[in-house]
């Protein structure tokens, strides 16, 4: 270990990989590399490039506690976000830390050494004491199995793989999924295209989400004063909490929010058979609510088609739905979502003796805060297991980083050579979010599918409070959960 503190490698120069660096930086951490596959930073809004890209967390929650940032929308569009992901890189001087064009391939955990060797996709290896990654959660598409779809003779792409070579202009299109990234891409793209078919397996309770362009006057208000914007962004984390008891099945602000859901359709809706199928029949808060301003009103359409059946096979000409109806296309958008459960999913990480971390998890992956797993050490994760949700994940992501680079420094301090889990730790921390989750209507899977559970029936990506409660826990858990052994 160098006197400068032990070496660390980033894996993914998301908003996580860059909240990671940031915080090693601050406690005297320079020996670190960023390894990130993609040409460019910004993780899933360097990825997710489709029509409408849009984020639907405030822009001033959805950012760094520790940057302000002249936003210019109530809700950042991509290609905003991607510049304040490059603006974070420039003003904390990361860009020499980083390789792009860099793919991990694994990890392997060296008793004897003390260290990692991190095998790289050029098949070059490298040795690390320290290896954090920020793989993000929605980062691998979940491509549906359809009979046929490799027969199909159009377009067809997901939504996360945009392919925009393709001119849609005059197309006769399909979009299967009406999830958040669908609700953006259809009106985004339906004033364009002949005829737009939207294929929905369930329905999902939808709101407006109010965004809109900041005025000149207050993008000056906020430029002049910045601590305005970080005001404004905790009165959005105050909302949310106040909001959170909508979660709480029965309570009464989870039956405001049926109510306004519903009023909503009943408002935006022309067609009361669309109004029917667009209308869920399980408690909000079920699966992810929605937030799309334009999606209802673009299902109004002439040339727009709401079809409430799944998809049970494509043909080379069109795509068929569970009544047996084939509609022909053009383009086929799969909006699909991602293997949300599948931690690490183009990782291969290996600890002590040589085990697997997806042998461990065997499917139902746990770590404690989120963060860690027993056996794995020196290793770290941001937006682990049951660490989605409680508003704006960059705060969750801070705090994550906070205790990685918290507990390097203690290791250069102390000159640990290793920083482990205690098991015992681990098992009080799921056994206690398991109990949240259950008093959540997201525990509820009867009517319902989400991209929450795994083959076990845990929920194993959302974290069942505010984000003050993690806050607080990640402060104080890692002094009871963490175990030091050997020295340097």
């Amino acid at each position: 270990m160098s006197v400068r503190g032990p070496r660390v490698a980033i894996v993914g120069c998301g908003l996580g990989g860059i909240a990671a660096a940031v915080n090693l930086k601050r406690r005297g951490i320079y020996d670190f590399v960023i390894f990130e596959q993609s040409d460019g930073p910004g993780g899933t809004w360097w990825d997710n490039r489709y029509p409408g890209c849009e984020v639907d967390i405030p822009s001033h929650a959805y950012s760094f506690s520790f940057l302000t940032y002249d936003w210019s929308r109530t809700h950042a569009r991509q290609e905003e976000l991607q510049a304040y992901a490059q603006h974070a890189l420039d003003k904390f001087k990361l860009r020499r830390h980083c390789r792009f064009g860099t793919r991990v391939e694994s990890a392997t955990w060296d008793e004897e050494a003390g260290s990692y060797e991190v095998a790289l996709g050029d098949g070059s290896r490298e040795r690390f004491e320290v290896v954090i990654s920020c793989l993000g959660l929605l980062n691998y598409p979940r491509y549906p199995d359809w009979p046929g779809l490799s027969s199909f003779e159009g377009a067809a792409f997901h939504t996360a793989r945009w392919e925009h070579e393709h001119d849609l202009t005059g197309k006769r299109v399909a979009v299967v999924g009406t999830g958040s990234t669908a609700t953006q891409v259809v009106p985004a793209i339906a004033s364009s295209v002949s005829q737009l078919y939207v294929f929905q397996r369930q329905p999902g309770w939808v709101l407006p989400k109010g965004e809109r362009d900041f005025t000149p006057r207050e993008r000056a208000l906020y430029r002049r004063f910045p601590l305005l914007q970080k005001a404004w962004r905790l009165y959005h984390f105050y909302q949310f909490r106040q909001g959170f008891k909508g979660y709480d099945l029965g309570g009464e602000r989870q039956r405001r929010n049926l109510l306004a859901c519903r009023a909503y359709i009943e408002k935006t809706i022309a067609d009361p058979e669309v109004r029917k199928h667009l209308t869920p029949d399980y408690p909000w808060g079920c699966k992810r609510s929605v937030l799309a301003t334009d999606f209802y009103p673009a299902l109004n359409r002439d040339n727009v088609e709401l079809v409430p059946h799944a998809v049970t096979k494509v043909t080379p000409n069109g795509i068929v739905d569970e009544t047996g109806v084939e509609r022909e296309i053009d383009v086929l958008v799969m909006a699909t979502g991602f293997q949300a459960t599948n931690f690490l999913a183009s990782l291969e990480v290996r600890g002590v003796g040589g085990v697997s971390i997806h042998d461990r998890w065997d499917g139902d992956a746990a770590a404690f805060l989120g963060i860690t797993v027993p056996d794995f050490p020196n290793f770290f994760m941001l937006y682990g297991p049951n660490t989605n949700g409680g508003f704006s994940v960059i705060a969750n992501l801070e705090r994550q980083a906070e205790v990685a680079a918290r507990t390097v420094a203690r290791m250069r301090r102390r000159r640990v050579r290793a920083v482990d889990t205690k098991p015992a730790a681990l098992d009080r921390w799921v056994r206690w979010v398991d109990a949240q989750l259950h008093k959540n209507a997201s525990a509820m899977e009867a009517n319902c599918t989400n991209y929450y559970h795994s083959k076990s029936g845990r929920n194993v990506t959302q974290w069942p409070k505010p984000h003050g409660e993690y806050y607080l826990l990640s402060k104080v858990l890692p002094y009871f959960g963490f175990t030091e052994r050997g020295s340097r």
